[in-house]
């Protein structure tokens, strides 16, 4: 077991290194039979332990966050089904969902997004996602 990956009964939990994931009990990621559910992220850069600049550069590091755990998954963001989007600022909404559709074009995944007040100001959005391992085929 380390601090990335643990597995008990063909559940895999895993985890970005965030101390928000010791302190309050969660990993970034799990996966079950093929599917892996992914958080809420938001646009910390785990290892430099810094929040990207504005919400374009958030919404990108989300995804850098979320590739590397649906990496450690056997997944990928093009096995994504759904995603649930939470914006904090409506003006930021087309610089969230342009970098959204750069990512998902010609996968579509199912998609809500919603203005959410978030837990620190500075975020500007988080995303959750669900994939299933071999969606894309």
């Amino acid at each position: 077991m380390n601090d990335i990956t643990r597995q008990r009964s063909g559940r895999q939990a895993i985890y970005s290194g965030s101390e928000y994931e010791r302190t309050y009990s969660y990993a970034r990621a799990v996966a079950l039979n093929g599917h892996v559910r992914l958080s809420g992220t938001t646009g910390y850069d785990y290892v430099a332990d810094i929040l990207a600049d504005g919400a374009q550069a958030q919404t990108e590091q989300i995804f850098r966050n979320a590739a590397t755990a649906f990496a450690q998954a056997g997944a990928s963001l093009r096995d994504v089904v759904r995603v649930r989007i939470y914006i904090a600022r409506p003006e930021d909404y087309d610089a969230v969902m342009d970098v959204y559709a750069e990512v998902f074009r010609g996968v579509d995944p199912a998609c809500t997004t919603v203005q959410a007040g978030l837990f620190d100001p500075a975020i500007r959005v988080e995303i959750d996602m669900d994939a299933i391992v071999d969606a894309a085929d």
